[in-house]
């Protein structure tokens, strides 16, 4: 039998999610930046839809989970490992029914819970979940479902919290045992940011238009003695961990999400009780969702590249150099179904990269976007954002103020050229808009690649002159 290592503690990843009438146009989006190595190419792919003649089977490299899959299924986009030597990790996508996924906010469950319900060594996880979800539902509560029966059934090898949403709802589900699980729906009003905690509240059992759960959970923890509280049933009390190493690296990035969200609420960066739902002070937009996944305590004494010194490496910051893409997954309303799906993607360090938005109603994606090994190469997307990142770094207070400013004209750039493609494709027949939007998607690729090339260029000549081996020459000499 398989062991689980429980000292090996998958620290990576950080979430939002916002509901449709919190956002500025209407729109659901859920984000999360992708964080576990500093160089690791992720790659944008699209599958096309499906149909077998008999059922399939999906058995994974990583941990040998094993199940069945249905013959149908739908075109959906996902960003792949660019080697599928230890498994898929397809980690976000948008299928054709625009249910958008991103899997997963990795979280800790506590010793109690673990003891009664633990983790199964070959049981789901997050390798596998949006290759066996994602391309067979069609709304964001389906997804919900499928993958809380999957949990039920095989049990889950690590505890996760995913993101779901469709053009109504966006959803929250997080796995708290080897086979228990809780989902929130997040108000249509309302947001949440998400930092490798277990975080969602008080269940409401009689509530089922907002709240999904395995079959026994209230069983589970009646018969286990595992409810700390008189009163109630906190998911995040049961099933979650507080300490010193939630305050270092998880709450402080909740603290600065909640801050820049609602400025007027007064909370500690080690607050253990900040509430998972809140409600924007003003209406988000998708730049909002950006910014919040680019931030690196800004403003604050916990920026690890500010000019304060005395604390700057207190806080672990949501945008860091681990980070191997950064994803929002947007639902438009009141466009036609092919153009209701934005995948907007930051190759590497989203603090240091550009959000690219690709419709999902497609064909193929850029070529460089499918392309990046395990070292760097000129034609990869990936590497493209990547070098430019690791330039900056070497020499960031020269180039700070040029690298923004690039940054700025592109998001405008990339923000013009998105609406002017929709106000084309809007008029065209369906079976030429696929076409359409697919071309559309490869110009604002070469638009973002051309510019961080660009931007490289600047970077490698204005270095030239910082070498140590520099002398302050006489100009006679």
């Amino acid at each position: 039998m398989m062991q689980i290592d429980y000292s090996k503690r998958p620290s990576a990843c950080t979430s939002i999610l916002i509901g449709r009438f919190a956002s500025t146009d209407g729109s659901v989006m859920i984000g999360r930046n992708e964080d576990s190595k500093a160089s690791w190419p992720k790659h944008f792919v699209v599958h096309a839809a499906q149909s077998e003649t008999k059922l399939q089977t999906f058995k994974s490299k990583d941990n040998g989970f094993t199940m069945p899959l249905p013959k149908a299924s739908l075109r959906y986009t996902a960003t792949p490992e660019w080697t599928f030597k230890y498994g898929l990790f397809e980690e976000d996508g948008i299928n054709e029914a625009n249910v958008a996924m991103s899997a997963t906010e990795s979280a800790y469950s506590n010793a109690l819970v673990l003891a009664a319900d633990p983790l199964v060594p070959d049981g789901i996880q997050e390798e596998a979940m949006i290759t066996v979800v994602l391309p067979y539902v069609t709304t964001a509560r389906e997804g919900v479902a499928r993958l809380g029966q999957l949990v039920e059934k095989y049990g889950t090898a690590e505890t996760n919290g995913i993101l779901f949403a469709d053009v109504h709802e966006a959803w929250y589900l997080e796995t708290g045992a080897g086979h228990q699980w809780v989902a929130q729906r997040i108000p249509d009003d309302g947001y949440a940011v998400v930092a490798n905690q277990l975080t969602i509240q008080q269940i409401d059992f009689t509530d089922s238009d907002n709240f999904m759960f395995a079959k026994n959970i209230e069983k589970f923890v009646q018969e286990h003695h595992l409810n700390p509280d008189a009163n109630g049933f906190n998911f995040r009390h049961i099933f979650g961990t507080t300490g010193v190493s939630d305050e270092t690296y998880n709450t402080p990035r909740v603290w600065v999400g909640q801050k820049m969200f609602n400025p007027e609420i007064e909370q500690s960066p080690t607050d253990e009780e900040m509430p998972f739902i809140r409600y924007a002070s003003k209406r988000l937009s998708v730049n909002d969702a950006q910014q919040f996944l680019s931030n690196h305590f800004e403003g604050t004494q916990y920026d690890p590249v500010g000019h304060e010194s005395a604390h700057r490496h207190d806080f672990r910051p949501i945008s860091l150099a681990k980070t191997q893409e950064s994803h929002i997954l947007q639902l438009r309303p009141n466009v036609p179904s092919a153009m209701t799906g934005v995948q907007w993607l930051a190759m590497g360090v989203a603090a240091q990269s550009n959000y690219v938005p690709f419709y999902t109603a497609i064909t193929n994606t850029p070529q460089a976007y499918q392309r990046g090994q395990g070292k760097y190469s000129a034609n990869s997307a990936y590497w493209t954002f990547k070098l430019a990142s690791v330039l900056l770094d070497a020499h960031y207070r020269h180039f700070e103020a040029m690298y923004t400013q690039t940054q700025q004209q592109l998001q405008a750039q990339l923000g013009a050229m998105l609406q002017e493609s929709d106000q084309k494709a809007s008029s065209l027949a369906p079976e030429e808009m696929i076409q359409f939007l697919t071309d559309a998607n490869a110009a604002l690729a070469k638009q973002a690649l051309s510019t961080y090339n660009a931007l490289t260029s600047d970077l490698v000549t204005n270095s030239t002159d910082f070498s140590p081996l520099n002398f302050k020459t006489d100009d006679n000499l």
